[in-house]
């Protein structure tokens, strides 16, 4: 839906139109909202709520020039452009990382993990996760998400005040990757911590503490690698089921990663799956209490979950921004684009574009179709949208049907970045 399209124009006996003017002030803030825009000077209340920055960047300038010559893309159907355009629109990052983290352990991370990479690099990791992450190998999982989420729930009832983050939405995903990747449960308790410093420093802006907090932690999370995948050569899983073996052993034909790419590539797993999920079952509890009646209709049709969790996923995306380098001159939105331009994708923006969802501002849990980029799309779509979808479902579904009545005990708190969208803390009671 266009500004314009908000607002009635009605003449008063004096032909003066009461809503023209208002359409009016609309108009101007919108404007001057778009045109002060600067991903690197973001203000609190954009961290609180980036969807109306994001809004009059659609309409005003969905292809906004940044102060140091990259642009920010908005729209839905150019961020599908860029996300099918592998050959025009690179993934690799090293000339954006460099000048950003010198010859640091985040540079070398960030430019061996899969998602940082073009084909040919991409191709081969990539075929090895999946392999681990088949239908078969993600419905084996089932039942043990579920005793996981029932023991969580458990726990939550007998204490009453919780929070949702750490004592529900975090401990989820951290026990599913470890699992994914054999680390025994008492060697668990770094793994978050690791991630938030990690993925921290890929905010468009970051201090010197937020660098040495991601260093540290690339350089302590390698060092713990080494030791488990030492144990893993010694004593091999189930490569069908095993992440780690199967990444270890290879594909049937040799194919192997090198020593590098391995420990970069477990690091890349625990982050995105880690991230993406806590965000999503976070991120979606939080939304149903502010949407009462939809809280309410997914309680009764629980049927709705699935529909659910694909309404979560775009309303509030976890992950919000990506990023691409053009390789030859490109226009998107009638704006040229010459070779060797930073492009920022943003998904919370193209998620909510009336160009593409009916009522794009509204949360509708029954949404259908629901083509969302929460994952991508095209070659980079997310390998583990499957697993995320189901953990999202299993924990959030059981968790309505346990504690119907949940309400918040005090203010959530947000993780204070714009990349990644999600709370560290959201106070709750249960009952």
């Amino acid at each position: 839906m266009d500004f314009r399209e908000t607002v009635a124009f009605r003449k008063t006996e004096n032909g003066i139109s009461v809503l023209a003017q208002e359409y009016g002030s609309m108009n101007a803030n919108a404007r001057e909202l778009a045109d002060r825009f600067d991903l690197e000077k973001l203000t609190p209340e954009f961290y609180a709520d980036p969807y109306p920055t994001y809004r009059a960047l659609r309409e005003y300038a969905p292809v906004k020039r940044m102060a140091g010559g990259s642009y920010f893309l908005t729209r839905y159907d150019d961020l599908l452009t860029a996300y099918k355009n592998t050959r025009a629109f690179s993934s690799d990052k090293k000339k954006e990382f460099a000048p950003k983290y010198g010859a640091s352990l985040l540079y070398e991370h960030h430019t061996t993990s899969l998602v940082f990479n073009d084909p040919p690099a991409h191709t081969r990791v990539r075929r090895l996760i999946m392999g681990a992450l088949s239908p078969r190998a993600i419905a084996a999982m089932e039942p043990g998400l579920r005793r996981l989420v029932d023991r969580l729930l458990d726990e939550m009832a007998r204490k009453g005040e919780v929070d949702l983050i750490a004592d529900f939405a975090a401990a989820i995903p951290i026990e599913v990757i470890g699992n994914l990747l054999g680390v025994p449960l008492d060697e668990r308790e770094p793994l978050r911590d690791w991630s938030l410093a990690i993925l921290g420093a890929l905010e468009p802006v970051i201090g010197p503490d937020a660098f040495a907090r991601g260093n540290d932690a690339v350089r302590e999370f390698l060092a713990y690698l080494e030791t488990l995948v030492a144990r893993r050569r010694a004593k091999p899983g189930d490569p069908e089921r095993d992440v780690l073996t199967r990444l270890i052993l290879g594909e049937t034909d040799g194919e192997r990663l090198t020593e590098k790419e391995l420990l970069h590539n477990c690091i890349f797993l625990l982050n995105a799956g880690h991230e993406t999920t806590t965000n999503l079952i976070g991120n979606g509890l939080v939304t149903l209490i502010d949407h009462p009646t939809e809280k309410a209709r997914l309680i009764e049709s629980p049927a709705l979950i699935r529909t659910a969790i694909e309404e979560m996923l775009r309303y509030e995306s976890s992950n919000q921004l990506g990023n691409r380098m053009t390789t030859e001159r490109i226009e998107l939105g009638g704006v040229e684009l010459p070779p060797g331009t930073s492009v920022t994708l943003c998904i919370g923006a193209a998620n909510r574009d009336e160009r593409q969802f009916e009522n794009a501002e509204t949360f509708d849990v029954g949404r259908t179709p629901n083509r969302h980029l929460a994952f991508a799309s095209g070659a980079h779509q997310c390998a583990g949208m499957a697993l995320a979808r189901l953990e999202g479902a299993v924990a959030i579904s059981g968790f309505l049907a346990r504690f119907p009545r949940y309400a918040l005990n005090g203010l959530p708190v947000r993780g204070g970045r714009v990349r990644f969208r999600g709370f560290l803390s959201v106070p709750c009671l249960t009952n």
